[in-house]
């Protein structure tokens, strides 16, 4: 007798062929059996006019302090993703040593937009080794898989103590570095992740402790993962417009010395920058021709974002602005509301007007936090239309505005990339080999980011409203590809001896529901969140997880750790 027969849908098998109607037996986790079934099953599934596709996977999320609280991950379980992987961009909470835990905690809250006062009271940092922490997410049970890499930052600041934050590496400081990583490995982690983005510092204005290694010093910890199966690698180097043939080779360098593929994070597509894109996937060419393996990954939406002078994220990365933003919330209000230091801002931002957060005049007032009655109109408006009621620069009416909001006003840049041409080329370069669909970044910017639905508007609204993509193809994007590139041993696909992990959906109406704000935190703590439209059914290793875009109080997810649920891809790639 079957655990669970889906009956009637339109299989998409997340390979790229064609769908065909077909029922989708499960037993014990496995799928057993694609096509007519009569054998009888304790639960059925009614699947017609519906597609049934593997589950959706997620390969750059922060989950790794949410995990704890929130097993479900929401809101991306919600999107039909039945696996996220986490501990991206060198951020991770494991290993750990007591004297460290603050410094490792305030860091994450700062960098990947995390309430500090959710952490505090979230985390107890009550294990050691990346392998004790898996543990304790066994214990804990997870609604969906989620494996983790090892984060730079965290295993430097461990090796070196403040010395981490700015100074290079010694020789022994790099080997307590490469023990600390070969022992994560050994017990399950996925990988290492690194970044040398600019835009990474730490809650006290510096630069991230992965940000003073050596390229040397990132290709001997990248060749560790050599030695253990079933690894990867992952990295932001560089957030600069135009790459540098130093930072193509650094990648390069890196998988030749892990004999592992690695992916880097983030691009998208931007009206009338054809060499930026060039210049990106030049990187996969400048690699290949070592017989090196390297993707970009790109958001298969747009990006939508929230900013706010209150933490200041992004707004800090422009020219002469991090003195400002990195000032406590009393002293940077006062400074905003000196004329002499908005010019100054206003004049370190011309020097970056190519970045959209700082076109003022499109600027939306996405949401204020006071209730008073004159800020709330405010809502919606744009803040250019503001400024010309107010005969103001519209950078001194947001400035106003969030002064009297306590600096908490959200503040939307316009969207790039949203017109017919872009979401062509989008369609087009997400099918390059050069290219893996991902970066949503959920669990983290919780307060500005708002890409975590992006599997559901690509699965959904790009295939159905636009026509740019077969339902086929999309489903493949966001399964197979990614599964394979990370070497998820028995995912990404609908196969007999697979396992189960499904959702069924209804292309017709899946897309992403609106946006909402959820003070579900530990400790009070609010985030922006929002679920699917269109998703009726997700199943997790045979067992379901949610009806009718409703989770469903069960925790049949896995911790996938390197070896025992991955296979080796190699640096000639899957």
């Amino acid at each position: 007798m079957l655990d669970c027969v889906i009956r009637g849908g339109l299989v998409v098998d997340g390979t790229g062929a064609p769908g065909r109607v077909a029922d989708v037996g499960v037993h014990d986790g496995r799928i057993v059996s694609l096509g007519r079934s009569h054998e009888p099953a304790s639960q059925e599934i009614d699947a017609d006019g519906l597609a049934v596709a593997p589950g959706f996977i997620d390969v750059h999320t922060h989950y790794d302090a949410q995990v704890l609280w929130d097993p479900h991950l929401t809101p991306t379980s919600l999107h039909g993703i039945t696996t996220a992987i986490g501990g991206n961009c060198g951020f991770t909470i494991a290993p750990m040593v007591p004297d460290e835990a603050d410094y490792v905690m305030r860091m994450l809250a700062r960098v990947e937009g995390m309430p500090t006062v959710s952490l505090e009271a979230g985390l107890d940092f009550g294990w050691s080794s990346f392998g004790s922490w898996l543990d304790r997410l066994e214990g804990n049970g997870l609604g969906i898989n989620a494996g983790f890499l090892v984060g730079h930052s965290t295993i430097r600041r461990l090796a070196m103590g403040s010395a981490a934050v700015g100074e290079t590496a010694s020789e022994q400081q790099l080997e307590s570095m490469k023990a600390l990583l070969a022992q994560s490995l050994a017990e399950g982690g996925l990988g290492f992740s690194s970044t040398k983005a600019t835009a990474h510092n730490d809650h006290h204005g510096d630069p991230v402790p992965s940000r003073a290694a050596t390229d040397a010093e990132l290709v001997a910890l990248a060749g560790v993962c050599r030695d253990y199966p079933g690894t990867t690698l992952e990295i932001i180097p560089s957030i600069d417009p135009i790459w540098s043939p130093e930072t193509y080779e650094l990648m390069t360098a890196m998988v030749l010395s892990a004999d592992r593929p690695l992916n880097w994070n983030l691009f998208n597509v931007r009206p009338g920058e054809d060499a930026y894109l060039e210049n990106r996937l030049g990187s996969a060419d400048h690699a290949r021709q070592r017989g090196a393996t390297v993707v970009g990954l790109m958001l298969p939406d747009v990006m939508q974002m929230r900013l706010n002078f209150a933490t200041g994220v992004l707004f800090d990365t422009l020219p002469d602005w991090a003195e400002i933003m990195h000032l406590d919330p009393a002293a940077k209000a006062e400074a905003l509301a000196r004329p002499e230091v908005r010019q100054r801002l206003l004049s370190g931002a011309a020097q970056a007007s190519h970045r959209t957060w700082v076109r003022w005049a499109e600027t939306t007032v996405v949401d204020v936090s006071s209730p008073a009655p004159h800020l709330q109109a405010l809502v919606g408006r744009n803040v250019g239309e503001l400024a010309a009621e107010r005969g103001q620069h519209p950078f001194d009416v947001m400035c106003d505005i969030a002064l009297e909001d306590d600096l908490m006003t959200g503040f939307g840049p316009p969207v790039v990339g949203d017109d017919d041409e872009s979401w062509k080329r989008r369609a087009e370069m997400l099918g390059d080999p050069r290219v893996l669909a991902g970066g949503s970044d959920a669990g983290a910017h919780l307060d500005m980011m708002m890409t975590w639905g992006c599997t559901s508007a690509l699965v959904g609204d790009t295939v159905r409203d636009r026509g740019l993509l077969s339902l086929e193809q999309a489903v493949n994007l966001v399964t197979d590809r990614p599964a394979r590139h990370y070497g998820l041993r028995g995912r990404g696909r609908l196969a007999e001896g697979w396992c189960a992990d499904i959702a069924v959906f209804d292309p017709d109406r899946l897309t992403k529901a609106p946006v909402t704000t959820a003070w579900d935190m530990p400790g009070g703590g609010w985030r922006l969140t929002g679920g699917a439209e269109g998703i009726e059914h997700v199943l997790v290793n045979g067992v379901e997880t949610q009806r009718s875009g409703q989770l469903i109080e069960s925790r049949p997810g896995q911790v996938i750790r390197s070896g025992r649920d991955t296979d080796t891809v190699t640096a000639a790639g899957p």
